[in-house]
């Protein structure tokens, strides 16, 4: 089963995609804007990053990285870099070379029979997570899976799991693919089984909000990323995101209490894969006005950029 970072890869040099040119729509000319953070944001703890991208693959064309350094050099920025086990050599001297930059996350596949070994292998590089864990032949949640899970625990290593639909690279070619093993709804028991994991669930379950906001509001180990399409279909309707996210300051037996901008399970990410640093930008634009439209608070704008995903590194090192 090939990865998306890895299938398109395969193709730079066939008939292009199409989703290659949706990436080439009207959407980049309205949302290309200057590339800033809140001026607003609250003072940084020392050595933390001003933005932090929690889901970003690893790419081997060093012209792309350079590109990349360069970005996140600009925004004082790092990137969680999903790294495949045969890119481990190359994505761990770019973590070494820039390591105020890159933070490792071992991209493995939950049925590989050596998948435990990989964990062992990714943590003894210094990798800190791991994700984006994708296409598996049976649901996330399986208990055949729970090795994987249990070793990434021991290690403390936060998990990003793909939530939702996923594309379909070869409609023309059979597969054993179902987005229903990737529901949103897979990763409540994952993070009850294993509360000391934190749980990222990547694109907040396109299509299933509602059920990626209850699971969220529940678990306080379970975080999303809102990247891929839904900032993009929901661009028209962003206070729709007010419902999915809707207990702040509410005080109720049904709701744990908390004083946190429910917002604050979000953190950004932008989801670049096949070199394509251009939805970096778009993302990081999508995100503040989605956040701005919602009226979501400076203070819980600088975790869902930052603040947050420093707290899980601080928590797995």
């Amino acid at each position: 089963m090939l990865s998306r970072r890895k299938f398109l890869k395969t193709q730079a040099t066939g008939v292009a995609l199409p989703f290659a040119l949706a990436r080439s729509s009207p959407h980049r000319e309205m949302l290309s804007e200057s590339l800033t953070l809140p001026s607003s944001t609250p003072a940084l703890e020392p050595g933390q990053p001003r933005l932090i991208d929690c889901h970003h693959h690893y790419t081997a064309d060093p012209a792309y990285l350079e590109r990349l350094v360069a970005k996140l050099d600009s925004l004082e920025g790092m990137a969680f870099l999903l790294v495949e086990p045969t890119d481990l050599q190359g994505a761990t001297s770019l973590i070494d070379r820039h390591p105020h930059r890159f933070v490792g996350f071992g991209e493995i596949s939950l049925d590989d029979p050596h998948a435990v070994e990989l964990v062992d292998r990714f943590h003894d590089a210094g990798f800190r997570g791991l994700g984006e864990l994708e296409y598996p032949r049976k649901n996330f949640d399986d208990p055949s899976y729970w090795p994987v899970y249990e070793r990434a625990e021991k290690y403390g290593m936060a998990i990003l799991f793909h939530t939702g639909i996923v594309n379909r690279q070869h409609p023309e070619i059979p597969s054993d693919v179902s987005s229903d093993r990737m529901r949103v709804t897979r990763l409540d028991l994952i993070a009850r089984r294993f509360p000391k994991i934190t749980v990222i669930g990547a694109h907040l379950g396109n299509p299933d909000y509602a059920w990626a906001g209850e699971i969220a509001r529940w678990n306080p180990n379970v975080l999303f990323d809102v990247s891929g399409s839904s900032l993009i279909k929901k661009q028209d309707e962003y206070t729709f995101f007010k419902s999915v996210f809707w207990w702040s300051g509410v005080a109720s037996p049904h709701s744990p209490a908390s004083g946190a901008s429910a917002f604050e399970k979000l953190v950004f990410a932008s989801d670049c894969f096949a070199g394509d640093l251009g939805e970096f930008d778009l993302s990081l634009a999508r995100y503040q006005k989605m956040l701005a439209a919602c009226g979501v608070p400076a203070a819980a704008q600088a975790n869902i950029f930052s603040g947050t995903a420093s707290r899980i590194l601080n928590r797995t090192s």
